[in-house]
C-alpha cells in the first residue's frame, strides 16, 4: 500500500466560496436524485462551512489532526489463523486495555476484521503528533502490541527499527474526520471527569 504523505490537509483557499459550492454541485450532478436533493437542502450548512477556517491540519508524517487530537488508521493482511487468534485475545481482554491507559494519550481503539477474516482494520485517535505516539507505543507497551499484531503479514515487531516504516506503509489517511472536543487531551478529559464527579458529590451533600 502506498504511503500517503503531506504537510497539510487544509483545502486550498484560491477558490471563492461560490466557486467551491458550484464545483460541488457539478460533481453531484451525476449522483442519485436522493443525494442531489439532499445537497441542495444542506447548502446553507455548506455555505457556512466553506467560509470557516479549516479545522484539519497534519498529524505529522501522515494523518489528520484537529486541535490536540490526531487520527490513525491501519489496514493489514492477516496470516492464516490470525483472525481466530486475535478474536480470542480480544474476547479475553473484554475491552480492558490497560496498555492504552499506560500510554496515556489514546482516546479510543477499534479492531475490525474484514474480507472474511483476511484483513485487520485498526483505528485509533491520539493526542499529539505521529512520531511521539509511535515512540510511546514502542517503549511503553511493545509486548502487548506484538501479541495483537504478530499475525499481520510482514509485521517486524515493535522493537524493530523498521516498525515506523512498516506502519507508514499500512496507514490510510482519512478523507474526512470529526472530533467533538479537539482541544481536550486524554489527561484533560480525565481531570474534568474527576472535577465533575467531585462537584456532583458536593452538590448531593448540600442538597
Amino acid at each position: 500500500m502506498e504511503t500517503q504523505k503531506g504537510t497539510s490537509v487544509a483545502p486550498k483557499q484560491s477558490q471563492s466560496a461560490e466557486q467551491k459550492l458550484q464545483k460541488l454541485r457539478d460533481i453531484y450532478a451525476g449522483a442519485p436524485e436522493l443525494g442531489r436533493v439532499a445537497l441542495e437542502r444542506m447548502m446553507p450548512e455548506l455555505e457556512q462551512a466553506v467560509r470557516m477556517a479549516p479545522r484539519a491540519t497534519t498529524a505529522g508524517r501522515i494523518g489528520i489532526r484537529q486541535g490536540k487530537v490526531s487520527e490513525f488508521l491501519l489496514i493489514f493482511k492477516l496470516k492464516p489463523g490470525g483472525a481466530d487468534r486475535l478474536r480470542a485475545l480480544l474476547g479475553v481482554l473484554g475491552g480492558n486495555f490497560q496498555g492504552a491507559d499506560a500510554v496515556g494519550t489514546v482516546h479510543d481503539m477499534r479492531f475490525v476484521l474484514l474480507d472474511n477474516d483476511t484483513k485487520l482494520l485498526f483505528a485509533t485517535a491520539f493526542d499529539g503528533d505521529w512520531d511521539p505516539y509511535i515512540a510511546d507505543f514502542s517503549t511503553k507497551i511493545p509486548d502487548p502490541l506484538d501479541v495483537l499484531f504478530c499475525d499481520c503479514e510482514g509485521y517486524p515487531g515493535m522493537h524493530s527499527p523498521k516498525v515506523g516504516e512498516y506502519l507508514l506503509n499500512h496507514q490510510v489517511q482519512a478523507e474526512g474526520w470529526y472530533v467533538a472536543n479537539p482541544n481536550l487531551t486524554v489527561a484533560e478529559t480525565r481531570r474534568l471527569e474527576k472535577v465533575g464527579k467531585a462537584v456532583d458529590e458536593l452538590l448531593d451533600k448540600i442538597g
